[in-house]
């Protein structure tokens, strides 16, 4: 069963800018704006990226809601649902359809420790009860456990799981999901500096944290993928590698939003328990900013 990705391209984990422990609307709007003129494909709203865990239930209800209206048809709206409650990601999956989302964005649930049957069962709850397609998000790395590619080829038969957003940074999962599930689920690389090799392989873009700051760079890097031009790609690649790394210097989403504030693109605060980066880290992020001719 072949399906329709999603999007195609460079999809941005969008931030959430918080003032005075409120969301700054106007704020997001400019960043939402900004997206579009860049070439970006479509936006994650209350992902990692989006500080999703310290969101209230309202909060969460009200941010989806504004960047699907502001969006509109202009890129594709993908909410992060992702919960280590199941009746709590419906919950969020039923007001992303309500409110008129394109998808909806899973991650494994966390802490539980659930079996691979769990997780397969876990998703598909959700699936069944949400007509809205559903992209898997596997980050063991966050979650302490990953969906298996044999896992992957069970959920890959339910109508409604479009694909996954891959950030293990393990290729090898990579070829045996698309050896097991074919077309019947689009993969999209987690990680940006995974982007290149997981295109290669068959990947459809990349759920990015580095195009919140470069997402002309980002949209151009998936689009030398698409065209097979991959000497290009990599030496787009080599001019930012240093920095798309320093973006994880500490826990993402501080360094992104130290950075877009480097470029007086006001991020906004971040909340406990992230705290703003060090002295150290925010030194070696300038530097690595100035190495690509950014001017802070």
């Amino acid at each position: 069963m072949q399906k329709s990705a999603v999007f195609t391209g460079s999809c941005t984990a969008i931030v959430t800018p918080f003032l005075d422990q409120h969301i700054d609307y106007e704020r997001l709007r400019k960043n939402l704006d900004f997206q579009y003129e860049n070439g970006t494909s479509a936006i994650v709203v209350c992902g990692t990226t989006g500080e999703n865990a310290t969101l209230t239930q309202d909060e969460h209800n009200e941010v989806v809601r504004f960047v699907v209206n502001t969006v509109g048809q202009r890129m594709k709206t993908i909410v992060g649902v992702g919960s280590n409650n199941t009746l709590s990601a419906l919950q969020k999956a039923e007001n992303a359809k309500a409110v008129g989302a394109d998808a909806v964005l899973m991650v494994t649930p966390y802490y539980n420790k659930s079996t691979q049957r769990g997780m397969i069962e876990h998703f598909s709850y959700v699936a069944d009860r949400v007509d809205l397609p559903m992209i898997l998000y596997n980050v063991p790395s966050r979650t302490g456990i990953g969906l298996t590619a044999e896992s992957y080829q069970i959920l890959s038969q339910h109508p409604n799981i479009n694909g996954v957003k891959e950030a293990s940074g393990d290729l090898s999962l990579m070829v045996n999901t698309r050896s097991l599930c074919g077309e019947a689920l689009n993969i999209w690389s987690g990680n940006d500096d995974n982007t290149i090799a997981m295109m290669a392989l068959g990947a459809k873009g990349v759920i990015s944290v580095a195009s919140n700051l470069l997402p002309a760079v980002v949209a151009k890097l998936c689009t030398l993928c698409q065209e097979s031009d991959y000497l290009a790609a990599v030496e787009l690649y080599r001019k930012y590698a240093r920095l798309f790394s320093s973006f994880f210097i500490e826990t993402n989403p501080i360094p992104i939003k130290a950075a877009m504030k480097l470029l007086e693109m006001d991020s906004g605060e971040l909340r406990l328990p992230l705290t703003q980066i060090s002295e150290e880290h925010l030194a070696s992020l300038r530097a690595a900013m100035r190495d690509t001719g950014l001017n802070v």
